[in-house]
């Protein structure tokens, strides 16, 4: 098994290899043809637009095919645009200041925010619950989601899920490529049912009145087509999850991880946790964590039910995974039950969990951890010991330590220049996203967030605007530090963004996407169904290769004048260009949201086109079935 997979690992790069070249020869072909006095035509199209459909099909093609970086893929293809001349610099960088690529980067510094206060917790908690299985997960997930984006602009809400979902999956033991997609099919399910879920809807709706004598829609004129629509999408989603959804990230289990540390917290006094059960205070479903036994004063509880009462001061020993250990730090009303951690030097929100490994010529092996005062000699604490999987009895200070051993601290950053070349650690590293949340912070963010929504949702400032003064304030009232919030900036999917509206860019700004949509709106003749049939389907088909906003610009004017020739309505034609442009599933580049959940899910290209293109056509059928029977010809 494993030299077949060898041997299908060498066939892949190597095809991979080969139709890199191939990509570059045919860039080069291209560059030939840009030179004066050569080839300026391909099958009746200016020479630009050839090459620009050939570089984006090519591009797309690559990322489907082999396992080079997307944003690598994209820039490159974006660069070869830029060189060749089909685009300028001005317009090749224009993607990069797109407000909806900084709105969307933005957006990571406030969804920061949230969940270093804990209150993206607060929201998993009383919005998603527990449910029992994958289909009931999907449904309590997408439910929510679909109401927010109706009133939300969908980028926001799906910014502020992400996190939430990757949590929540961690503690349902499901694979978070089961969950992301239906969260950013969701978002765009809700944002087509309103004026305001989505900004193309705004944007045709601004059309159709500069256009025509039209007064425009009203707020949910759209829904009456859009939400059949969604709710064939989520019924989509609950028949065919088990088949279409892919599994790409495992869950770690209970026995996966060697490292099994011993760690103890206390119940603190006024602490939320005490007078709840141990299932209802959320300590029964942390995955790789087991709770081994409670100290409650001289008694010893070790055989601890989901029923038990948590009282104030108890003793909680937990044994488990280094990724469980986090959680149970985030939680409010818990700390660690050592006092050594309030007597280091740096505040608690500047300090994160460390693991050490201790070598043979450290000079604390064969002495206790009291003993050897390891706070005052690294200005650390230990929060847990791991040796070899066993369990290590007796209190934590007594443990005498042993070259080998694996170490869980808590400790201010500059532990890892410090120690990362010293001799008394084999191994130092730190565990991700381990700061302890700033709880008394988190109703403050809450309001934050509220505010955010509110100023975008009314108009009285641009979605960017209000992200901007939302991520400022974040970080200046302290709901996250400044360092943080730029390491939550995915700058990989940025990239991605930016250079995929230069693509689109050079198909519209070459006519090659004005050319391809009134090529296919000409089969449709005189028939009204067949032509909105048409409009339909190359407004879908156009936004999965350039922004939604541009593909509804570019169809929009085309379907007005077919309306006009045939003597019919617009209305029709227009409701499919706002559902078309905003229902984009086959590609993870044709919407935002869709790029949002592409890394976090551990995705391939090739997953959005086998979940989307049915979905396509779904959307692709209610809408053009529908919307003739609520809006005539």
């Amino acid at each position: 098994m494993q030299l077949w997979q060898y041997h299908r690992h060498r066939w892949t790069w190597g095809w991979g290899q080969a139709l890199l070249w191939f990509v570059m020869g045919l860039c080069g072909a291209g560059l030939v043809w840009s030179s004066p006095g050569l080839l300026s035509t391909l099958a009746g199209w200016p020479w630009q637009a050839g090459l620009a459909v050939g570089v984006t099909v090519l591009t797309f093609l690559l990322t489907m095919l082999t396992a080079y970086p997307p944003e690598m893929i994209f820039l490159g293809g974006l660069g070869l645009l830029m060189v060749s001349g089909v685009l300028d610099t001005e317009q090749a960088l224009e993607g990069f200041s797109n407000p909806g690529m900084v709105t969307v980067g933005v957006l990571y510094v406030v969804v920061t925010g949230l969940q270093q206060t804990g209150g993206l917790a607060w929201i998993s908690q009383q919005v998603l619950g527990l449910p029992k299985g994958l289909p009931s997960a999907m449904t309590r997930l997408m439910l929510p989601v679909m109401g927010l984006s109706v009133f939300l602009n969908n980028t926001p809400v799906v910014a502020m899920f992400v996190p939430v979902v990757n949590d929540w999956c961690r503690k349902l033991r499901i694979s978070p490529s089961k969950l992301m997609i239906p969260l950013s099919y969701a978002a765009i399910f809700g944002g087509t049912c309103s004026l305001i879920g989505t900004s193309t809807n705004l944007v045709v709706n601004g059309m159709l009145i500069a256009a025509t004598d039209h007064p425009g829609l009203g707020l949910f004129d759209i829904t009456r087509v859009s939400l059949p629509c969604a709710v064939a999408g989520v019924g989509y989603l609950l028949l065919s999850h088990r088949w279409l959804l892919p599994q790409r990230k495992s869950v770690l289990g209970d026995a996966d991880d060697p490292r099994q540390y011993t760690v103890e917290m206390v119940v603190e006094p006024g602490s939320p946790l005490a007078g709840k059960t141990i299932e209802q205070a959320g300590l029964r479903h942390l995955p790789g964590l087991f709770l081994m036994e409670i100290a409650r004063g001289s008694q010893i509880l070790t055989a601890v039910t989901p029923r038990e009462v948590l009282q104030e001061h108890d003793q909680l020993v937990f044994v488990g995974m280094v990724d469980s250990i986090v959680d149970l730090q985030r939680l409010r009303g818990l700390k660690p039950a050592t006092d050594q951690v309030f007597k280091l030097d740096s505040p608690r929100t500047e300090r994160s969990l460390i693991e050490a490994v201790v070598s043979n010529t450290c000079p604390l092996v064969g002495m206790t951890i009291r003993e050897g005062q390891f706070r005052s000699r690294y200005n650390a604490v230990v929060l847990a010991v791991a040796r070899n999987g066993e369990r290590l009895p007796g209190k934590l200070g007594d443990i005498t330590l042993m070259a080998g051993d694996t170490l869980l601290l808590e400790a201010h950053s500059s532990f890892l220049e410090q120690q990362r070349v010293s001799r008394d650690f084999y191994l130092v590293s730190e565990v991700p996203n381990s700061e302890p949340l700033r709880h008394d912070q988190a109703p403050l963010a809450l309001a934050i967030l509220i505010a955010m929504v509110v100023l975008a949702s009314v108009g009285w400032m641009s979605m960017l605007n209000a992200a901007a003064l939302a991520a400022i304030l974040m970080v200046a009232l302290r709901c996250c530090s400044a360092e943080r919030a730029l390491r939550s900036i995915e700058w990989q999917v940025l990239l991605v963004i930016g250079a995929a509206l230069g693509l689109g860019k050079a198909l519209e700004v070459t006519g090659a996407a004005g050319a391809i949509a009134s090529t296919f709106i000409g089969i449709a003749g005189d028939n009204p169904w067949l032509a909105l049939a048409v409009v339909y389907g190359i407004t879908t088909l156009m936004t999965e290769i350039i922004t939604n906003n541009a593909a509804a610009a570019v169809v929009f004017p085309i379907a007005l004048a077919v309306s006009q020739t045939l003597g019919v309505s617009p209305m029709p034609f227009v409701i499919a260009i706002m559902i078309g442009a905003s229902a984009s599933f086959s590609t993870p580049i044709g919407y935002q949201t869709n790029l949002m959940v592409y890394g976090p899910g551990g995705y391939k290209f090739s997953d959005f086109m086998r979940v989307g293109i049915p979905l396509n056509l779904l959307f692709w059928s209610v809408t053009v079935l529908l919307t003739p029977l609520v809006y005539p010809f």
